[in-house]
């Protein structure tokens, strides 16, 4: 039967390229087939057996579900709990910290006896102190001028790579984004490479132009290689990219120029990857250590990142208050942009 249907409807394919139509026999289906009495009994059964089958799934995502919100804690919490252990040890006291973790410090390279030591016992990790006080704060603030030095340092050499890498990169992104000419691309092609390069390979040819340019030894041998990084150009331009042309074409039409399409039309529909970018890089260079211990060789000039690694040499009990102290302002920019953030890197496409 259903051969002779099928060999129908051949000849009306056929009948109907030269304009000549035909009724198409009526095919009935199982169901049409079937008494009232078996209809019901069929449409129950496919009804249960769906049913089963909605329950087995919804029971496989509960428990995926319960073993991923397991899974996301543990990481969470282990990731989360240095934060913790650093801010709330910030508060013990000079002796309770050399009491818990001195063996720790007496083991590391220059120690008590100037090499590194094996652990002869084990140290006592406590989260919260028995006596909480503020002593390590004020010994840091009061007696170790050279950590707020250091934490100006940091600020100086921050700010200026983060507000220049975000023009440089806006204005370049613009560009590619608007002509995309076969030299143009073949330039970001160059950009990608770059970006997806090691830092150390790029920090010898930094070094040496930082020598010619007679700027070795300056905030300039760190920032101006900051400010001209790909990665803040690369994301951007993918991002502008998305913006609809018809945009752009209206501002054209108003007779827009190219400087208030750029600053009235592409910018600020990019405020969320530029927020997000900026915090990125804030907490990028923040940490920086390279590229302060490779081109300044004058310990003033040099930031809190490389200081902290030092802070501890004289005195242990300051190392927690001055670890909490460093961690504050990424912190804050985060909490604060937290929204920026996601939003930034949902649409940017960041992996």
């Amino acid at each position: 039967m259903e051969e002779d249907i099928r060999e129908e409807r051949r000849k009306q394919a056929v009948l109907a390229r030269h304009h000549i139509y035909v009724k198409t026999p009526e095919s009935k289906s199982y169901v049409s087939s079937l008494s009232p009495s078996e209809r019901i009994k069929f449409m129950s059964d496919a009804r249960a057996k769906n049913a089963a089958i909605l329950r087995k799934r919804k029971r496989r995502s509960t428990v995926f579900k319960i073993f991923g919100v397991a899974f996301l804690s543990v990481a969470a919490l282990i990731a989360i709990m240095p934060i913790f252990f650093t801010f709330l040890n910030s508060f013990m006291s000079s002796s309770e910290i050399e009491a818990n973790y001195g063996v720790i410090y007496q083991s590391l390279p220059g120690g008590s006896e100037g090499a590194a030591q094996f652990i002869d016992k084990m140290p006592q990790l406590q989260l919260i102190p028995q006596e909480v006080t503020a002593e390590q704060y004020s010994n840091l603030l009061l007696t170790t001028p050279s950590y707020l030095f250091k934490y100006w340092n940091s600020i100086l050499l921050t700010l200026p790579v983060v507000i220049g890498q975000l023009a440089v990169a806006c204005m370049a992104s613009y560009s590619f984004m608007r002509y995309r000419r076969k030299r143009r691309e073949v330039l970001f092609f160059f950009y990608i490479i770059l970006m997806l390069m090691p830092f150390q390979v790029t920090l010898v040819p930094n070094y040496i132009m930082s020598d010619k340019l007679n700027i070795l030894d300056t905030p300039w041998a760190v920032i101006l290689p900051g400010i001209f990084s790909t990665f803040s150009i690369y994301i951007l331009t993918k991002y502008m990219r998305r913006i609809p042309k018809s945009y752009i074409e209206a501002a054209i039409i108003d007779g827009a120029g190219e400087w208030q399409i750029f600053t009235r039309v592409v910018l600020p529909n990019c405020k969320a990857p530029i927020a997000a970018m900026a915090i990125l890089l804030f907490i990028d260079y923040w940490n920086m250590v390279e590229q302060p211990l490779v081109m300044l060789q004058d310990e003033s000039m040099q930031p809190l990142s490389v200081f902290l690694s030092r802070v501890n040499i004289e005195d242990i009990g300051i190392a927690f208050a001055a670890c909490a102290l460093y961690m504050i302002p990424p912190l804050l920019i985060f909490l604060r942009g937290e929204d920026q953030l996601v939003e930034g890197i949902s649409q940017s496409g960041i992996k």
